[in-house]
């Protein structure tokens, strides 16, 4: 049987997809074990739907996490998906800028600089638009 190079080729990159297949797969299996050995009691942990909080228990599948002082949510192992121990803190909420405008209304939160939707922004210039345009071509 006689092979030709385009048969060669092709089979070259069917070998080179296959051994990265397994080198992913290696890898995959690699991270997995990692992450177990790391879903312990007092771990700061993140879920796949976004929920904080901090691992109380592990039992088989199943991990109980307290997102806040008194509520204990149970999950499956799998949706835990980020560690906080290992990352920077962010900032803590106190240090919010002073640039931030002020609320005019604690019960309806509204602000100042964005209107109302389908209102109208405020604006300083009270002169009609033909009157600025008239101004414009005269320069």
């Amino acid at each position: 049987m006689i092979l030709d190079p385009l048969s060669i080729g092709m089979l070259a990159i069917l070998a080179v997809l296959i051994f990265f297949m397994f080198r992913n797969g290696q890898k995959r299996k690699k991270d997995l074990e990692e992450k177990q050995t790391k879903i312990v009691p007092g771990a700061e942990v993140m879920t796949n739907f976004g929920v904080f909080g901090t691992i109380l228990s592990v039992n088989d599948d199943k991990v109980q996490v307290e997102t806040s002082p008194g509520n204990v949510l149970t999950v499956h192992k799998q949706t835990i998906v980020r560690f906080l121990d290992d990352e920077v803190a962010p900032a803590e909420a106190d240090d919010v800028s002073d640039s931030a405008p002020e609320q005019v209304n604690e019960d309806h939160p509204t602000y100042p600089a964005a209107p109302e939707f389908g209102e109208s922004a405020d604006t300083t210039d009270t002169k009609p638009a033909s009157d600025s345009r008239e101004k414009n071509t005269d320069q």
